[in-house]
């Protein structure tokens, strides 16, 4: 067994004994008295799902326009059980979720529902626009205790609306999203561009939770890769395209039916079109707002770099912006929705179980610090550890790395996954200290993302790829 393996049993050892959960599997509470063991012979799975709302007051300088459903933050929880197992899904409009935040969450979770960890996930949208640009929002809200308790609540509620479900699993296609390494025409070097003749997954899989009585919707589990980036700096609290998903297809259904989005492998894939995102950070500063595409890193940089003072956005050009986005969401939601009609065979009694480990990788420190367009200097580095998962639900398998991972390395997951039916969530289950995850093929790319990942060329892409699959 390598060495990555070890400290990844090991892990896990350490946090089931914490949450009161046999390393090898078997449940037992917060007061040690064991779990139900799994049932014998035929199995009824259950599942409910609950939203909890986590927006963070508004920032004075920028009131919320209060017209749109993307203005709100959400975390949602869907709680599944069969056979004596539990497992949940956790999903939160947040752009990520640390080591520690999980490590916290993951635990008050597995306990409350006597299950062990590797039977849940936790996730975010990667929304760049969770609280207003600036300085970061201050006191307790967002920190660890916050979002453990938060999805603790939406864990509870959730159980109390547990019913007969089906599981079912189908896959659709989007065109929203495009590569964005590219080289300048311009300049000749790498930069952020869209890049069309780069790989991108266009995929939209989806896993939904049918009631057994009718077939409605419980719950549904999506996943697209496309950065939330539309937002950025634009001062204005927002969960993006992924949020307004997430809310067209709840309210196509009721509000009591909830839906979770999740980020595919996105490391280098942006939204098609980011002019109205632009605009809105042009109007912030002396540049005039044009009707064509403007090039999003040279309006970005100076208030990225503070080099540039932030200025009030004009309201007519945001609303623009949330129009934009908001159409993006209806467009996503709809293909969602279309996928959930059709899912083929329902299963009502999958067998439940989740697997993680962490894979161990040579590490670099940078000794540079230009942006993109240059080659990088570096030189040794710690190793760095990157957890990966497999949660399976029969025949579906829910594939997750606690980072931003690169496509080509999301396609490879998918393709050697032993089950067809494989979602592959990223920033899942912590956050890696590696920085982005390129593919070996895009380590020549002189792009920010490539330049300041912490991990050497030639490991990570066959430790996740191969891992997962064993995993699986």
């Amino acid at each position: 067994m390598n060495p990555g393996r070890v400290r990844g049993v090991v892990a896990a050892i350490a946090l089931a004994l914490a949450v009161g959960v046999s390393p090898l599997g078997s449940t037992a509470g917060a007061s040690g008295t064991p779990a139900q063991a799994p049932a014998q012979g035929k199995g009824q799975l259950r599942a409910g799902a609950a939203r909890v709302d986590i927006t963070p007051p508004a920032d004075p300088k920028y009131p919320a326009l209060n017209e749109y459903d993307s203005e709100k933050l959400y975390l949602r929880a869907i709680v599944f059980e069969n056979r004596g197992v539990r497992g949940a899904l956790i999903g939160a409009d947040l752009g990520g979720i640390d080591e520690a935040v999980w490590a916290d969450t993951v635990a008050k979770v597995a306990g409350e529902l006597r299950t062990a960890p590797e039977n849940i996930i936790v996730s975010s949208t990667h929304t760049h626009s969770g609280v207003p640009a600036g300085p970061p929002v201050s006191g307790p809200r967002y920190g660890t205790a916050f979002v453990a308790d938060t999805a603790l609540k939406a864990v509870r509620q959730a159980r109390t609306h547990l019913a007969p479900a089906q599981v079912g699993y189908a896959v659709g296609e989007a065109s929203l999203n495009v590569n964005r390494d590219a080289i300048s025409p311009a300049t000749h070097k790498w930069t952020q561009a869209a890049n069309f003749d780069a790989p991108v997954d266009r995929s939209v899989p989806v896993l939904t939770f049918y009631r057994k009585d009718g077939g409605w919707p419980i719950a549904t589990y999506a996943n697209y890769a496309m950065h939330p980036v539309n937002g950025y700096l634009s001062g204005f609290t927002s969960a993006d395209f992924a949020g307004a998903t997430s809310r067209y297809v709840e309210q196509a259904f009721g509000d009591d039916m909830v839906a979770v989005f999740t980020q595919g492998a996105s490391g280098d894939v942006n939204p098609r079109w980011l002019r109205t995102g632009t605009n809105v950070l042009a109007s912030r500063t002396d540049v005039p707002v044009t009707g064509y595409e403007m090039v999003r890193e040279d309006v970005e940089a100076p208030l990225r770099d503070g080099k540039v003072p932030f200025g009030e956005a004009d309201p007519a050009v945001v609303r623009r912006l949330f129009d934009y986005m908001q159409a993006v969401g209806i467009v996503l939601g709809e293909e969602v929705i279309r996928v959930m009609s059709h899912p083929g065979d329902r299963s009502s009694d999958p067998v439940i179980q989740g697997r993680q480990t962490t894979v161990t990788c040579p590490g670099r420190t940078r000794l540079d610090n230009a942006r993109e367009g240059v080659p990088g200097q570096y030189e040794d580095g710690p190793d760095v550890s990157i957890r990966i998962g497999a949660l399976t639900l029969g025949d579906i398998a829910l594939a997750t790395t606690g980072a931003e991972v690169y496509t080509r390395i999301g396609l490879r997951v998918k393709e050697q996954s032993p089950l067809t039916k494989t979602m592959y969530v990223t920033l899942a289950n912590g956050r890696a200290a590696s920085g982005y995850i390129p593919d070996d093929e895009s380590y020549g790319h002189q792009t920010f993302q490539v330049l300041g990942s912490r991990l050497k060329p030639g490991c990570a892409e066959d430790a996740i790829a191969d891992g997962i699959a064993d995993l699986i």
